[in-house]
């Protein structure tokens, strides 16, 4: 990231236009206490991201014995009408994309800073239960562009059925990639596995990457937890349409030492290990384990990834178009890794994550490695 686009960043202000309001539902609901399913319990994090256009002329509780409740108002979402002080524009280049959407910041890149100041935040709230379900604040930039950025409380809803909602929202409104092939052959070339998925592939090698970079102890326990979508998963399947948490976290747990000394196959053999645990079964005694438990997945010594290339965060569309940027405005955690699609035809992957930066470069280094190999 250029110098000047950082000086830019720091320049960027915007102006909150009134007090946020509460856009109630077009028909009135049932109003009423309800409550959340157990895989609803077990994200306890609030996802921010950004959608930017361009110019084109035409309350959570908790109930008494543990359980995650909505008490439903009818008095609808939090908006907020904003403007910048400045002007907005994009341009693309051949090969990865690049963005010189230079005073607002890189999606590529996130800069959590400037990216903030597009999405509404309730300065008074200490953890998400404070948060309202749904925060949408629109930035209205001189030339015209937008940018909509939406505060979404995990509690409510996992990846897919909040990219449903923005872009049935949408409806009623009217880089540089890892080479992904390289790494699945890589993956198979000893024989250890036979074939296996572009997730399964990177997944196992941002594990191993990771821990090298970090340079953790040989005898030093990883764990690496990533989300399942159950939906297919359970017997029957869950209906098409269903607006909540249907996802569940799969584990597999190694050594730093096994991941490191073996092959990239090793890795990613206990990716789809952890994978093929996903049953109906599993489904059901995970939700059990919660209601039992109400327990959060301990992150120590523990990579999680979560992955977007597969959300539609690209195709929303008001009536201007889709976004030209989309995507998270920070990492909901310093553990979670995100992989997101890139590139104009979204067949790429950006792997956002965050490391110290002596750390960073070393996995550089082993990304750019693998590249050329």
């Amino acid at each position: 990231m250029e110098n000047g686009a950082k000086n830019k960043f720091d320049q960027l202000v915007v102006n909150q236009l009134g007090e946020p309001t509460l856009v109630p539902p077009a028909e009135e609901r049932e109003k009423g206490l309800y409550f959340l399913s157990n895989l609803d319990q077990n994200i306890a994090v609030v996802v921010r991201t950004s959608y930017c256009f361009k110019s084109d002329e035409k309350g959570n509780e908790i109930a008494p014995e543990g359980k995650l409740i909505v008490d439903c108002t009818g008095e609808g979402a939090v908006f907020v009408e904003a403007e910048a002080s400045c002007t907005c524009y994009f341009t693309y280049c051949s090969g990865p994309l690049v963005s010189t959407f230079l005073e607002i910041g890189d999606n590529m890149k996130p800069d959590p800073v400037t990216l903030w100041k597009l999405v509404y935040d309730i300065p008074s709230t200490k953890n998400g239960l404070q948060i309202p379900p749904l925060m949408a604040q629109v930035t209205k930039f001189k030339c015209g562009g937008f940018v909509l950025g939406l505060c979404m409380n995990h509690y409510m809803f996992d990846g897919l059925g909040a990219m449903e909602f923005v872009n049935s929202w949408g409806e009623t409104a009217r880089g540089l990639p890892l080479m992904l092939e390289k790494l699945t052959k890589k993956a198979t070339e000893d024989g250890v596995i036979s074939k296996c998925t572009s997730f399964e592939a990177l997944s196992g090698f941002v594990w191993r990457s990771r821990s090298q970079a970090l340079k953790m102890e040989p005898n030093q326990p990883t764990k690496l937890l990533f989300a399942v979508d159950g939906r297919s998963r359970f017997d029957p399947p869950i209906p098409q349409g269903y607006f909540g948490n249907g996802i569940v976290l799969t584990n597999s747990v190694c050594t730093s030492g096994e991941l490191v000394e073996n092959p990239l196959s090793f890795s990613v053999k206990l990716v789809q290990e952890a994978v093929k645990l996903v049953t109906d079964s599993y489904m059901r005694s995970a939700i059990d384990y919660f209601e039992v438990t109400r327990a959060r997945p301990s992150l120590t010594a523990t990579l999680l990834i979560t992955t977007w290339f597969r959300l539609s965060f690209h195709t929303t569309d008001f009536g201007w178009g889709e976004p030209i940027l989309s995507g998270p405005v920070a990492l909901p955690e310093k553990e979670v890794i995100l992989f997101l699609s890139n590139g104009r035809e979204r067949k790429g992957v950006n792997v956002l994550l965050g490391l110290p930066a002596p750390a960073m470069e070393i996995f550089q280094d082993y990304a750019d490695l693998e590249r050329r190999v």
